[in-house]
């Protein structure tokens, strides 16, 4: 635990140093989520660093994560997160798993989803085991995608 709040602070250094050089208001909320720390950035509008399906968000998490790891000398797990955009996603993510998965037990065959980030992945991955199915991730980035198995 502790070395997740670590974690978190080097990230929100971090963050905050970015936010100022970008000349950007924001507010960060540092949290620890299961097994990483998590990093929340609202305020005024943050879109662009949210960008066009969250491809700025994934890069800043990646950057956010090379400082951790800058620090630490250990990998992270961190998960960031802009104005709730992963929360929202991850809402998105579960209701098509939910209707995904009705489909399966409702057919008795297996259902492939569109190529996904790995965030979403696991997201639908989750939703999946909750609901005591099995999922697998097929193909290659960046078509990878997610095949709900019947049980």
């Amino acid at each position: 635990m502790q070395r997740l709040e670590h974690e978190g602070d080097i990230a929100a250094d971090y963050l905050e140093e970015l936010l100022d050089i970008a000349d950007l208001d924001g507010d960060l909320d540092m949290d620890v989520e299961g097994d990483r720390a998590s990093v929340q950035i609202g305020g005024a509008d943050l879109s662009q660093l949210v960008g066009r399906n969250g491809e700025v968000l994934e890069a800043l998490q990646e950057l956010t994560r090379l400082a951790v790891y800058r620090e630490t000398g250990e990998r992270s797990r961190l998960m960031l997160d802009i104005d709730g955009h992963r929360a929202q996603q991850r809402e998105r993510l579960v209701a098509l798993a939910e209707t995904s998965i009705a489909e399966v037990r409702a057919s008795g065959e297996s259902v492939s989803l569109e190529p996904m980030s790995a965030f979403e992945r696991k997201v639908v991955h989750d939703a999946v085991a909750a609901a005591g199915l099995t999922s697998e991730s097929e193909g290659a980035e960046p078509k990878r995608h997610v095949v709900i198995l019947p049980a």
